[in-house]
């Protein structure tokens, strides 16, 4: 990241003046117009920075002086920095997504009419049943539609399908053996029930929790 930082700033800086046939700049303000892009971008990427050490460097290379690290120890830190970097904005990716999800999962459970299972599923009837409930290697016939949190739809079956109970993920095992056949629930179920930090492809992302509504057609042991 470090080093891709002075590449654009040399093809932008003749742009600029490309341009516009703007008054005969002077050398000492081309050189601090650069100077001045590249320390805002630096303090973005490494608020940090020794000064000091990075002038040193700076004119050292630039002058094509001896550097005083070897380009082995140069390329090592840079690479570390660079892991470095990759981590956290990893880890900020995931502590946006688990505040969401905290709050999706707040908001719906304030909703009216909405019943808190184990492990924090929640569902709510849409429709009643008065049959059996499964048990948890019963075979199961369902109707479903399945919702992202921002409504998206990324499954959907209108068809009759047969489910293994132990086939599916887990917060539908734990809606399902509360659920009478003929029922119709909508069923949230937290991310770490559905696909947790893998997520599943490019349809759902990790730490993603799924709402469903689901009708029991029939069950079968």
């Amino acid at each position: 990241m470090l080093r891709t930082l002075l590449l654009p700033l040399l093809w932008i800086a003749p742009l600029a003046f490309a341009d516009d046939p703007a008054p005969v700049t002077s050398p000492h303000d081309l050189a601090y117009s650069v100077g001045a892009s590249l320390g805002e971008r630096l303090h973005q990427e490494v608020p940090d920075l020794e000064l000091q050490a990075l002038i040193e460097g700076l004119q050292q290379a630039y002058e094509g002086k001896p550097l005083t690290l070897s380009n082995e120890r140069i390329e090592q830190i840079l690479n570390e920095h660079d892991a470095l970097m990759t981590q956290n904005q990893v880890q900020s990716k995931v502590d946006i997504a688990l505040a969401a999800e905290q709050k999706f999962m707040v908001d719906e459970r304030a909703k009216p009419g909405v019943e808190v299972l184990d492990q924090g599923v929640l569902v709510t009837e849409l429709s009643p049943g008065s049959g059996a409930k499964p048990k948890a290697d019963s075979k199961v016939q369902v109707r479903y539609v399945g919702r992202l949190p921002d409504g998206t739809v990324f499954d959907e079956n209108q068809q009759p399908q047969w489910f293994s109970l132990g086939s599916v993920i887990t917060g539908w095992r734990i809606a399902l053996q509360q659920m009478p056949t003929g029922a119709k629930w909508r069923v949230v179920i937290p991310s770490q029930l559905a696909y947790g930090t893998e997520g599943a492809g490019d349809l759902i992302a990790p730490n993603t929790p799924l709402v469903f509504e689901i009708e029991l057609l029939a069950i079968a042991s």
